[in-house]
């Protein structure tokens, strides 16, 4: 199955002449958030209305409008995949096959008829008159607009701009004779073989565009201010493949394969924190089975501890390997300017070039640029304090979904939707048809501080967009954690009569 086979059966699209339809929730966004809240609202609350509206063309979100060459997961799919639905590929899968499984998950639970694809939201507006929401929405393929009323908005659309990535603006871009171009949005016809190539950034972007083109260029050179760290290793997972030998069930070799990680990864964050010197070197050697140490040394040594950033999974050591026979090369250095033939760098030191790649990060959006008002009043989301990462002070009947940073995004998916179908299951037998989080009494005195403590983890896009998110509290209620394991058994265990939740 492809990203477009759904598209046969399509939800019922209507014309802006019709009056608003009325759904129990609206899903906003068909990607990996989007999908997994449609399954467990379908599997958990059966008999619930919804529709998932989606701005593209196809559902996927990233995996489907992400189109450069080699791109793949930076997290493994044993927990990237959902907890419900076994992965049996390998570990870091390319987005062909993500797409491949996440339609299954579509066609095995009947979601397409759900699914509104080229149904881009502009607007929502709640009335508490009606306590409603009420989504306006522009057909992007007829201009047409659209109007749906909804008791609970699920937001799955993501945390960055789809139509634009992050490109800084260096002096003289203009002035390149070449091709300047991003990832987010790479032409499909783009001729590089043959070309000088240079890569702009050290994430796991960057990481997957070098080895992917390498082979193709004249050369590619890696351009980073400063060094991420990797994880090299194998494409496989061998307690996977040992029960597979074993011809256990597909479903058991899932879940326990994925609780052995998730053990993994728990040690290993905490190690971050409390070893980060041991846990540098671990990962540095990692780095120097493919590398001679003085590159290692000069390009692969980042000056933060591990785990303050996102550390990504290099399958197979793809991009050292590139490095090491010569076709890529990394230079650790900052941009003076830009010339007709390349960039200058503050060193003295040019490189020239014939496409430029600015792997330089996204440009966050909260709640996907929508634009919110709650009873007539503009929702300025930085003004509210945000309740477990997933719900926000004064705002009615919507969830959030925001992933992990040290874990993979779909295991809060996961969560996330257990709490919302929990709540509007509580909802219905309290007679309630409003739900809104709101500081206890003891919360009065509490000090509100930014989204994510920037001590702990602080990527680019979040340092320049951090004005634009709610605030968190110095409570774990009033704040996202970004620790699954220990929300894992926390979120599930949500008392839904606390004061924190005011019901009408």
């Amino acid at each position: 199955m492809t990203g477009t086979d759904t598209l046969t059966k399509p939800a019922p699209q209507k014309s802006a002449s019709q009056k608003a339809e009325h759904f129990d929730v609206v899903i906003a966004g068909a990607g990996i958030s989007g999908i997994g809240a449609a399954y467990h609202l379908a599997k958990q609350l059966p008999g619930t209305s919804f529709v998932v509206l989606e701005g593209l063309e196809s559902f996927g979100g990233t995996w489907h409008m992400h189109r450069y060459p080699g791109i793949r997961s930076d997290s493994d799919l044993y927990t990237f995949g959902y907890r419900f639905k076994p992965w049996t590929g390998t570990p870091i899968a390319g987005a062909k096959e993500i797409l491949t499984y996440m339609g299954e998950v579509i066609e095995e639970s009947d979601l397409g008829a759900h699914i509104r694809y080229r149904h881009k939201i502009k607007s929502a507006r709640w009335s508490s008159e009606e306590n409603l929401w009420s989504l306006e929405a522009v057909r992007t393929d007829t201009g047409e607009t659209v109007r749906i009323t909804a008791n609970f908005l699920w937001m799955c659309q993501g945390y960055y701009r789809h139509s634009e990535g992050y490109t800084p603006e260096w002096e003289g871009m203009d002035s390149f004779k070449g091709q300047i171009i991003h990832p987010q949005t790479w032409p499909e016809d783009l001729q590089y073989k043959d070309k000088k190539v240079i890569v702009i950034g050290s994430g796991a972007t960057a990481a997957t565009l070098v080895p992917a083109i390498a082979g193709d260029c004249a050369h590619v050179t890696l351009l980073q201010r400063s060094p991420t760290y990797f994880i090299p290793g194998r494409n496989a997972n061998e307690l996977a493949d040992q029960l597979r030998a074993l011809e256990i069930d597909e479903t058991w070799i899932h879940e326990i394969t994925r609780r052995k990680i998730l053990q993994d990864q728990a040690e290993f964050a905490r190690r971050s924190f409390e070893e980060p010197e041991a846990v540098k070197q671990e990962l540095l050697a990692a780095v120097g089975m493919f590398l001679p140490p003085e590159e290692v040394e000069k390009n692969f040594t980042p000056r933060y501890r591990p785990w303050q950033q996102r550390v990504a999974f290099v399958p197979d050591g793809d991009i050292f390997k590139g490095i090491a026979s010569g076709k890529a090369s990394v230079v650790t250095d900052e941009i003076e300017r830009f010339t007709e033939k390349g960039i200058l760098l503050k060193s003295g030191e040019v490189l020239e070039a014939d496409i430029i790649i600015t792997a330089t990060g996204f440009n966050l959006s909260v709640l996907g640029d929508i634009d919110f008002a709650v009873d007539g009043k503009p929702l300025d989301f930085s003004q509210t304090v945000t309740y477990r990462g997933m719900m926000f002070t004064g705002v009615p009947n919507m969830a959030w979904v925001f992933g992990y940073f040290r874990a993979s995004w779909t295991l809060r998916a996961d969560l996330i939707g257990d709490f919302v179908c929990r709540l509007l299951d509580h909802m219905k037998k309290k007679g309630a048809k409003k739900v809104t989080v709101a500081l206890r009494p003891e919360d009065k005195d509490m000090p509100l501080l930014p989204w994510i403590d920037p001590e702990n983890f602080n990527p680019g896009y979040l340092m320049r967009g951090m004005h634009l998110l709610p605030k968190r509290g110095d409570k774990p209620e009033w704040q996202h954690t970004q620790d699954y394991w220990l929300e894992k058994d926390e979120l599930p265990n949500i008392d839904l009569d606390d004061k924190a939740f005011v019901y009408e």
